[in-house]
């Protein structure tokens, strides 16, 4: 028998959590592998397919043998059409030069926080925030600093609240719109009146998660990016995960000031170097073609929506906005706290998730991954039939629970 070794690893791996949500996602899925009836609630995932137009693009990728080391920074073509996508969807004026193409979103919000945080730094961020925006910060040996907001303002940081924590040692600003987890969109006029603050700190960095802007359920969206003040401090963070139904392709992009590109770009060589070929043929077609299968897929998250909404509205302890955009609900939960069924105790948000998951067989996430610890986050990227029944399922369960 080999002798067991005591492996020294690296201080950093310290620094950081596991992510909540895939952690969460990892269990349903070794619940259901076991035979056991689980809805997973937990995943920041699409349920639907990736259109076939797009696939056909991969397809005519590899007959035209795009099968070799791509830039670093992505095929021109391709980063020259998502510059044409910032300027037809967002009024916003870019080059290719400007574009980082990379392996998914989460690489591309790594890449820039890489090149811009130095230990000690402080990096802003409004809860609730996406799970892995503070580990980054951390793993770049920053400091997160957190504005907390809560249901009642619509998870939305305002001009006081950004002026009170802003200061010399304020590196960069990070936040998304449509938010996961809580579906809020900030407006123009609000983006307008957060501008008036950065522009008394005019060495902060800003980074705009625009990852879910497809998913919107209001109408007309806006980006902080388009705040001609603002334009040259910003970096929009984007991909076609989400809006195309691409998770498994694993292409993000960013767009950003020149300087901040090519650092990134230096920074990815070493990494990973491009993102995969194919993928990119994929992502060309995505959105350089009809947006119309993207639509529908909008439209059908936002009857789920209501679904949810509808069905878990009344709840007693289920405090929730009705979300503008991507595809969680984001309800308050602390009326559960202190209440127990069969001698077990709910102390948190992640004692209720476990719960529900051993009693319901619904997987959810806590909001303490977020930053909320009071929440937790529902997906309803899944079909009308599980989503009524793990609302069921919910309510039954809560009811337990005295």
């Amino acid at each position: 028998m080999a002798d067991v070794v005591k492996y020294k690893l690296a201080d950093r791996l310290s620094l950081i959590e596991e992510s909540s949500t895939i952690k969460m996602s990892k269990i349903s899925r070794e619940l259901k592998e076991k035979g056991i009836d689980i809805i997973n609630l937990s995943l920041g995932e699409p349920d639907f397919d990736t259109p076939e137009h797009i696939k056909s693009g991969a397809i005519a990728g590899i007959n035209n043998n795009f099968t070799h080391y791509p830039p670093v920074s992505g095929y021109l073509d391709l980063r020259k059409a998502i510059a044409e996508k910032f300027k037809r969807d967002n009024n916003l004026d870019y080059q290719a030069e400007n574009i980082v193409v990379s392996n998914g979103a989460k690489q591309s919000l790594m890449n820039v926080i890489l090149a811009l945080v130095n230990p000690g730094d402080e990096v802003v961020l409004p809860t609730p925030y996406w799970v892995s925006y503070p580990e980054m910060v951390k793993f770049a040996e920053g400091i997160p600093v957190f504005i907390h907001t809560d249901f009642e303002a619509n998870f939305k940081v305002n001009p006081d609240q950004l002026r009170e924590v802003l200061s010399t040692k304020t590196k960069v600003f990070v936040f998304s719109s449509p938010s996961n987890p809580s579906g809020a969109i900030y407006t123009e006029s609000e983006l307008r009146a957060l501008a008036e603050v950065f522009k008394d700190f005019p060495n902060i960095i800003i980074i705009s998660d625009e990852i879910y802007e497809l998913i919107n359920f209001i109408g007309a969206y806006f980006s902080i990016a388009q705040i001609p003040e603002l334009f040259n401090r910003v970096v929009v963070i984007n991909g076609v995960s989400k809006a195309f139904a691409m998770t498994g392709w694993r292409i993000g992009y960013m767009a950003a000031p020149l300087e901040i590109a090519k650092a990134c770009d230096k920074i990815q060589s070493q990494f990973t170097s491009a993102a995969s070929s194919i993928a990119q043929r994929a992502t060309l077609t995505a959105i350089t073609t009809s947006y119309e299968p993207t639509y529908e897929m909008r439209d059908a998250f936002k009857h789920r929506r209501d679904v949810v909404v509808n069905s878990l509205r009344g709840t007693p302890g289920l405090n929730f906005n009705v979300p503008d955009g991507a595809f969680y609900l984001f309800p308050e939960v602390s009326y559960y706290y202190g209440k127990s069924f069969n001698d077990r105790i709910i102390h948190n948000g992640d004692d209720l998730c476990m719960f529900l998951l051993e009693d319901s067989r619904v997987s959810l996430v806590a909001g303490t991954g977020f930053g909320s610890k009071n929440y937790i986050r529902i997906s309803f990227a899944a079909s009308e039939q599980d989503l009524i029944e793990a609302c069921n399922r919910i309510k039954t369960s809560l009811a337990k629970l005295h």
